[in-house]
């Protein structure tokens, strides 16, 4: 068994806590944009065209683009918090262009329309940046592209299988390291249109904004307890009042769907980040990164890292974390060990930060589909549609999953609503208890293949045949 490079470097305990002693457990995005006061809880009954569950991402695109296409619907937002504090709020960042989860794994799951998938997802991206030139959306918006770094040499050929030239670029050593140096890099793979970067706290914030300006009329700590259906609309029932709706949506994320026959399609994985303090010039000096592009390492247990307007760094990933029960609770997101391990890492990625310290930690729950990549329902005659299961990377295709949501809700059969990818689900996952030993038998097989040159052995060799391949 090989050791990783984060193996081979010792970070003395005394800078592991140094570093952590000072954070505090909150996401830094969400305390950075703040929240807006003014949305109220909703009580009493009300009736609307459009109901939407869920203020993050998802719902918020669907009210956008919904009031685009029908200025005079009535949509109502029910958010069981504040919009944008879960996922939406702890993400890394990353807006990126694949709607598949990447390119291989888009191609071995829908091999015929893959090409179609692609440029959907660059003109999702392009879309999004153009909502944000319409609608002067103040959210550290950046098309810089991002870097698929090598740190260990059998990671190496995989960066000449995957360049192309134009897509991606093909660097060195030497030239990775004069964007981002870090001892570490052996090679990368450099993306420059396919990725951009955004503070999801003001994203969410600035989302909010368009959708009430729009006359989207949205409410905090309202969570839906239960939904039916009745001949003539969708009753969403709440412990301070009904809505009946003529249509929803559903954007629930990680937490379990209110149309029960898919609990089981996703589960929560829980994702663990660092934010240090803002770098002194002298420590942004030594590790260049100008171009401030999104970087992620190429094993199967992976880490992404950013850097913000103020410069700091985000450095998040590697620990995937799937609690027994699938449940979500704010209890999960205190995981020493996590925050330490990546704490270690950070400073073997870059040793000539020692001495920085992280001012906050955080957790979320990603919403994991057995394909990695969202998925789409209907019930009650079309009338309710849901789209769930990004696993981690659904700051842009949420807005794909707003436009097929509303494409379905309007009965019209459009290009999306006819992909493979919208009409088929990922398989279930098992329910517990077998869930549970499931996952952690898949992730003690990803950590020997990280251990043994990224070669996967005969059990992830059998999930990929079955098309229920995974890494973190």
């Amino acid at each position: 068994m090989n050791t990783t490079v984060f193996e081979r470097h010792h970070v003395s305990q005394s800078v592991l806590d140094n570093a952590l002693s000072a954070s505090v457990k909150k996401p830094f995005w969400v305390e950075d944009a703040g929240v807006d006061s003014s949305l109220s809880a909703f009580s009493g009954s009300a009736s609307c065209d459009l109901a939407i569950v869920g203020a993050g991402y998802t719902g918020l695109w669907t009210a956008i683009e919904a009031k685009r296409r029908h200025p005079h619907w009535r949509v109502i937002v029910l958010e069981a918090k504040d919009p944008g504090w879960a996922a939406s709020g702890r993400n890394g960042g990353f807006v990126e262009s694949t709607l598949t989860h990447g390119e291989a794994n888009g191609k071995q799951r829908y091999p015929d329309e893959y090409e179609i998938l692609d440029q959907a997802g660059l003109d999702n991206l392009d879309a999004i940046e153009a909502a944000v030139k319409e609608y002067s959306w103040d959210c550290d918006f950046w098309r810089v592209g991002s870097l698929a770094v090598a740190i260990e040499e059998h990671e190496v050929p995989w960066l000449h299988e995957a360049a192309d030239g134009e897509r991606e670029i093909l660097l060195s050593a030497d030239e990775v390291r004069s964007r981002v140096n870090s001892p570490t890099y052996l090679g990368a793979t450099f993306a420059p249109k396919d990725t951009a970067m955004v503070h999801p706290g003001k994203l969410a914030r600035e989302m909010l904004r368009t959708a009430k300006e729009l006359g989207v009329e949205v409410f905090r700590d309202s969570p839906v307890k239960n939904l039916t259906a009745a001949k003539e609309s969708i009753r969403l029932s709440l412990d301070s009042g009904v809505v009946q709706a003529l249509k929803v949506a559903l954007g629930t994320n990680a937490y379990p769907s209110l149309l029960k026959r898919f609990r089981l399609h996703t589960i929560p994985v829980y994702d663990y980040v660092l934010m240090t303090e803002p770098l002194t010039p002298a420590q942004k000096k030594d590790i260049g990164w100008s171009g401030r592009e999104g970087v992620a390492d190429m094993a199967n247990q992976f880490h992404y890292y950013r850097i913000t307007a103020d410069d700091r760094i985000l450095f998040g990933g590697y620990d995937a974390i799937y609690h027994f029960g699938g449940k979500v609770r704010a209890s999960y997101e205190d995981r020493s060990g996590s925050y330490l391990k990546l704490a270690s890492h950070f400073f073997t990625t870059f040793p000539q930060l020692e001495g920085t310290r992280f001012s906050h930690r955080w957790a979320g729950a990603i919403d994991t589909c057995s394909r990695f990549s969202a998925f789409f329902a209907t019930a009650h005659g079309s009338r309710v549609a849901y789209a769930a299961g990004f696993t981690g990377l659904g700051v842009a295709a949420t807005r794909f999953a707003a436009e097929v949501m509303l494409d379905q809700l309007e009965g019209e059969r459009t290009w999306r609503t006819e992909l493979g990818m919208v009409r088929s689900l990922p398989t279930p996952f098992p329910p517990e208890p077998l869930c549970y030993p499931a996952v952690q038998i898949t992730r003690a097989a990803i950590n020997r293949a990280d251990h043994h040159k990224g070669r996967r052995g005969v059990f992830l060799k059998t999930l990929d045949g079955l098309g229920l391949g995974f890494d973190s």
